[in-house]
């Protein structure tokens, strides 16, 4: 298995050597359930979280970035990443405001729902379109306003092919898509039939914070040959009652590492938690870690399916 992270491999050697036709604007992309139109490529970008940062700066997009949001207000950033990030202000650590977005000049904002914006909130396309700001929205997010079907790995790809041709980096694009796709095939060739029953922590005590079917982790962990044992539900994050993890009893437990509690502090109050105690991955103890950077859509998608496998089936 490779597990290394994309984003400097992307840096290093750039576009593919096959050349995709240049993007001629006006251009026309689909972002959830709108049309968004670009009369020319944006230069003065800004991308909200880590995972949206991260796919931007793969691409080469950091000279026509005027920022990035909501980083280090909630999550550590990796060293390689920081000095990927060196020179790059962060606009607010947190979410930014309309104010935040208008006095960058931005021209574009990459965020999704729940990842920056929240239905009817103050920031969105509808309130930023006017302003001059388009927006693109992160696919799986488009589970809030929208019916989709089950989260994919497809659902980075298509936001990498169009962040491509809204920038006009399309041969970046399609060689970051062929790599991730090809990391992935090398994981998936040897793995085993049985699909054991996995949970993924992300937060909470009262109740648990997790992903349904439309939220990134289930694509990885069916990428990775597992089966999400909540893949019945239609939502992406959400909360789910603890009596619900022990009646579908999962045989290995994903935390999902990030924000002030650690991990083995969540191991921890998973360990001793009293309602948990017959679930086969607490007594086996089968916990996985992984990053929020790999857990959420993004270039590291790829090293998750890679660590996911290897914990759901060994080397």
């Amino acid at each position: 298995m490779i597990l290394r992270s994309l984003l400097g491999v992307a840096l290093l050697f750039g576009a593919s050597e096959a050349f995709a036709e240049a993007t001629h604007y006006p251009l026309t992309v689909k972002s959830c359930n709108r049309d968004v139109t670009f009369q020319e490529a944006p230069q003065h970008a800004v991308s909200h979280d880590i995972n949206m940062t991260q796919m931007m700066l793969a691409l080469g997009l950091k000279p026509r970035m005027a920022g990035y949001s909501g980083v280090t207000g909630w999550k550590s950033v990796a060293p390689e990443m920081a000095s990927t990030l060196d020179g790059l202000p962060e606009l607010a650590s947190k979410y930014p405001s309309v104010e935040t977005l208008l006095n960058a000049n931005v021209d574009f904002f990459f965020a999704g729902w729940d990842y920056g914006m929240r239905v009817g909130g103050d920031l969105t396309p509808q309130t930023l379109q006017p302003l001059g700001i388009n927006v693109y929205e992160l696919t799986e997010s488009c589970a809030f306003v929208m019916k989709r079907p089950a989260a994919t790995l497809d659902d980075t790809y298509n936001d990498l092919r169009n962040l491509g041709k809204i920038f006009n980096v399309q041969d970046r694009a399609n060689a970051l898509i062929a790599q991730m796709q090809a990391q992935v095939a090398e994981v998936q060739k040897d793995l085993p039939a049985d699909t054991p029953r996995v949970f993924l922590y992300d937060s909470g005590e009262d109740r648990a914070m997790t992903s349904g079917r439309l939220g990134m982790p289930q694509a990885l962990i069916t990428a990775a040959g597992g089966r999400n044992i909540l893949d019945d539900v239609d939502a992406s994050w959400t909360r789910v009652n603890w009596e619900t993890v022990v009646e579908r009893n999962p045989q290995v437990i994903v935390i999902v590492d990030y924000s002030e509690i650690t991990a083995d502090q969540k191991q921890a109050f998973l360990m001793n938690n009293p309602a948990l105690q017959a679930v086969d991955a607490i007594k086996n103890q089968r916990f996985i870690v992984i990053p929020y950077v790999q857990a959420t859509p993004g270039i590291d998608n790829v090293l998750a399916v890679e660590t996911l496998a290897k914990g759901f089936h060994g080397e």
